[in-house]
């Protein structure tokens, strides 16, 4: 598995010590790679509280307070998903941001999903403070998807800390 340029893992951590801003994150296709990544960066336990994967409708609705119709009637892939995702991670992990993604880490032709894109939230002090679609490439595998993603969050940390 590719990792994510030290360098840049190393200033987010940096970052989020210095502004003493614990971090909570609230994933889906990535399937706990921003976990995982966050957990590596220097210092990660001063602000990293954890965090959870959650891959449908279901579960997001009963760990995060997605409302379940409005996640039915988009297959849980939205911005406003991703921002409710966000900030309930930030609250169920006590934590000062929240990030979130959610959306399709490969095509699904039978859903007519051709394209890969997720939606990405960051919360701080219970205000969205990042909310953006990410596309990904339908030729990369799920796992070249995933780093992608994952790589693009780290990007919007920096800009956004």
């Amino acid at each position: 598995m590719q990792t994510i340029d030290n360098k840049n893992l190393a200033l987010v951590s940096q970052l989020f010590i210095k502004n003493r801003i614990t971090v909570a994150v609230a994933e889906s296709c990535t399937s706990g790679m921003l976990q995982f990544t966050l957990s590596q960066a220097p210092d990660a336990m001063s602000f990293f509280q954890g965090g959870i994967t959650v891959y449908n409708a279901g579960q997001k609705s009963m760990h995060l307070d997605v409302n379940p119709i409005m996640a039915e009637a988009c297959d849980s892939v939205s911005k406003e998903i991703a921002e409710q995702m966000s900030l309930s991670a930030a609250g169920k992990f006590n934590a000062e941001a929240g990030i979130a993604i959610t959306g399709y880490a490969q095509p699904v032709p039978e859903k007519g999903i051709t394209n890969c894109y997720a939606y990405i939230a960051v919360s701080k002090k219970g205000k969205i403070i990042v909310s953006k679609r990410i596309k990904g490439e339908a030729e990369k595998t799920l796992s070249e998807n995933q780093q992608l993603y994952t790589q693009k969050i780290i990007g919007e940390l920096l800009k956004a800390f």
